[in-house]
């Protein structure tokens, strides 16, 4: 079976990406496979520092690699922004195939530092870790949005810069990175998201040298997931989308229902949404 590693450098040569999914549970990790599976495409499952001290770290990397033997099929667990060099340590000796940190609390100096020291821990760790970095400011939590968060202005002037990107990358080396291009974290409850800037991401990506991931897929335009892939995205983002579609499905089956108490039943229409939106989503970024 391919690593991690090479089926994201498959993803770039054959103009698609592989879709990122964050999960909660044993539930919504089925919802994703199944999703995954049907279509025959590779799969990342995440896991933010909430979620995995909510399964449980080595918990959550068991269950996505029990799958991954079982039905000898490429589905990897990454641990999606983590916030201290303590945090991903963890992750990686947990056994996930991907760790993120997210430097956006710290200086910039400091990012540089713990990144590259994750670099460093990831490769002592005798398994082909990657280690992903955030660059530029996209916002913190996957939820429905009101508005576009105070703070965070989407503009051209506050996006990751390419000799930024550039000089990141040669002091890390780092194997992933996630740039600001327009997006954010969260989707806005009425009308779409910002626009990603296009020219840019080309930009980015032949300056960097190394795959780029979208974070904040939520909102995102078709067109623009798209011209994104196109322009340099070899994996992509998705958790408030699916996070309101598991919501809507259990209310859905409980209003229905008023007295059902059985959560295998209602959980069970949750991840019969969320494998819905999955399937959509991979059949877009994968170009079926």
């Amino acid at each position: 079976m391919k690593t991690l590693r090479e089926v994201i450098a498959e993803a770039e040569e054959k103009k698609i990406a592989i879709g990122h999914f964050n999960i909660s549970d044993s539930t919504q990790l089925w919802g994703i496979f199944n999703a995954a599976k049907n279509l025959n495409v590779p799969v990342i499952i995440g896991t933010s520092e909430g979620e995995r001290d909510f399964i449980g770290v080595r918990e959550a990397a068991a269950l996505v690699h029990t799958i991954q033997k079982e039905f000898d099929y490429p589905i990897f667990i990454n641990a999606d922004h983590h916030y201290s060099l303590e945090k991903v340590k963890e992750a990686i000796d947990a056994g996930y195939d991907a760790v993120i940190f997210d430097g956006k609390d710290v200086s910039h100096e400091e990012n540089v530092e713990i990144t590259k020291n994750a670099v460093l821990y990831a490769r002592s760790s005798g398994r082909d870790v990657l280690v992903e970095a955030e660059l530029g400011n996209i916002g913190h939590s996957s939820k429905m949005l009101d508005e576009i968060p105070e703070g965070l202005d989407i503009t051209d002037d506050m996006m990751t810069k390419p000799d930024e990107l550039k000089a990141f990358v040669a002091a890390t080396g780092v194997d992933l990175i996630a740039p600001a291009v327009g997006e954010l974290h969260g989707k806005l409850k009425h009308g779409k998201n910002p626009n990603l800037n296009i020219p840019l991401i080309t930009e980015l990506r032949n300056a960097g040298g190394v795959p780029m991931v979208l974070h904040g897929g939520s909102g995102i335009s078709d067109e623009d997931f798209v011209s994104g892939i196109r322009a340099g995205f070899a994996a992509i983002h998705i958790n408030t989308e699916i996070r309101k579609a598991y919501r809507d499905g259990i209310e859905k089956h409980l209003a229905e229902n008023p007295d059902e108490i059985a959560p295998y039943r209602y959980m069970k229409t949750g991840r019969e949404a969320l494998e819905g939106v999955v399937t959509q989503r991979l059949k877009l970024f994968s170009n079926l």
